[in-house]
């Protein structure tokens, strides 16, 4: 045994040569941090939302702007869940939705086709 091998059998809360100190060995110390994207506002609204159409509006919202738009049947035709279909109101769709992600995100879909076709809709009435 040389040296070495004797003082780390000795104290073996030291670390071999070559390697961090206790503590500091951890995956967070030893890698380079990546800095976080800061939450600098763009006219008052967060620059990563600045262009989501969905920021700010409640689920509430947007349900019951489908269920205006399409009706509780269509809606029910195009996203085929039960809270659709069964007996349909906003508060049971509410309460499915925001346990089923899948759900929520073809909900949120739709609502994002159906304001794209609104605006073709109106751009189109506007140029004949």
């Amino acid at each position: 045994m040389t040296e070495e091998d004797d003082a780390a059998a000795a104290a073996p809360g030291r670390p071999k040569q070559g390697q961090p100190p206790r503590g500091a060995a951890t995956r967070e110390a030893a890698e380079p941090r990546i800095p976080a994207q800061s939450g600098k506002t763009l006219g008052g609204a967060d620059a990563f939302q600045a262009r989501n159409p969905l920021h700010g509006l409640t689920l509430e919202t947007i349900v019951t702007a489908l269920a205006d738009h399409y009706g509780w049947e269509e809606l029910g035709q195009r996203i085929p869940v039960r809270c659709f279909n069964v007996d349909p109101s906003v508060g049971s769709s509410l309460r499915f939705l925001r346990k089923t992600p899948w759900a929520r995100e073809k909900v949120e879909g739709l609502y994002l086709f159906m304001l794209r076709e609104e605006r073709r809709a109106g751009g189109a009435r506007g140029r004949t």
